[in-house]
């Protein structure tokens, strides 16, 4: 039985974890003078170092070992390692281009996305709450479009290849630091020549002996891993419905980064597709809440 000190350091860990998203622009932002490419490669080759060290100590290996015996399961995670690699490479290059509240709203987007997903694929049967609250998101979306006639592609991308990533992770149904350690591993060897070829053209931006960059770089590896502990910690400890109420952190944390830290220019238009995405999922959250209480 699930203590009440237990519950409140689930809480804890959710906090930690959500939060650690919602301030990982910083690091990425420290890292805008280096090639979007290279930033990903050094996140996916620090992951894998960690994760195998990770693995070991918490003795999953024969767990690991189970897995990558078993085929029907590794296809969907080549697929989930492209997903997620798309997934970071485009956030990675948003960061540096300014864009961190555009990718704050992918994030806003994903939990209506996530929903969408469930109605199509597993036949969810949504409420009329619900569906005002998708209806809103698309009228978001389309209001943008025609007033600023662009769509929010970032958003879109981050929204859409992490709705998608979570849908196969959830069909696999793995323990998520073996299933992340595999995914790693799958993209490793593309990592790693990416890697060679820097700095076989003199392109590279870690160098030996350790400059600022580099040690930055360094570091790639644990902003990954770490919120990924936290958020396993906590999903362990509270219920879904808390997440979900949690993930709210990240996104709006980035977002006020992006407007009082890195003066990022938020037109009216965009504000107001923001305002819109904000009623759906307030909307969203409460009526999946009064749902649970019932």
């Amino acid at each position: 039985m699930q203590t009440h000190s237990e519950e409140i350091r689930g809480y804890l860990y959710a906090v930690l974890a959500f939060g650690f998203w919602g301030l990982i622009p910083i690091y990425f932002k420290l890292l805008s003078h280096v090639g979007a490419g290279e930033v990903l490669a050094h996140r996916i080759i620090g992951s894998v170092v960690l994760l195998y060290a990770m693995i070991l100590f918490s003795k999953q290996m024969g767990q690991f070992k189970l897995l990558i015996r078993d085929l029907s399961k590794l296809k969907y995670l080549v697929l989930s390692a492209l997903l997620v690699s798309l997934n970071w490479l485009v956030f990675i290059w948003a960061v540096s281009h300014n864009m961190i509240a555009e990718s704050s709203l992918g994030y806003y987007i994903n939990p209506l996305v996530n929903f969408a997903l469930g109605i199509i694929v597993f036949k969810d049967r949504p409420s009329f709450w619900q569906k005002i609250a998708i209806a809103l998101a698309i009228a978001a979306i389309v209001y943008q479009l025609v007033t600023l006639g662009t769509l929010p592609i970032v958003s879109l991308v981050l929204a859409f290849s992490f709705a998608f990533y979570g849908l196969i992770r959830k069909k696999v149904n793995l323990p998520a630091m073996t299933g992340l350690y595999v995914e790693t591993l799958i993209l490793f060897p593309i990592a790693l020549l990416y890697f060679v070829y820097l700095v076989l053209t003199d392109q590279n931006a870690f160098v030996l002996p350790l400059d600022r960059t580099s040690w930055i770089l360094l570091l790639a590896g644990v902003v990954t891993v770490v919120p990924l502990l936290w958020f396993n910690a906590a999903t362990t400890r509270i219920s879904l419905i808390h997440i979900g109420f949690f993930q709210y952190i990240g996104p709006s944390i980035s977002f006020l980064l992006a407007i009082f830290v890195y003066d990022e220019v938020l037109l009216p238009e965009k504000l107001t597709t923001f305002v819109l995405i904000w009623i759906a999922l307030a909307i969203f959250s409460l009526d999946a809440y009064f749902k649970k209480r019932r």
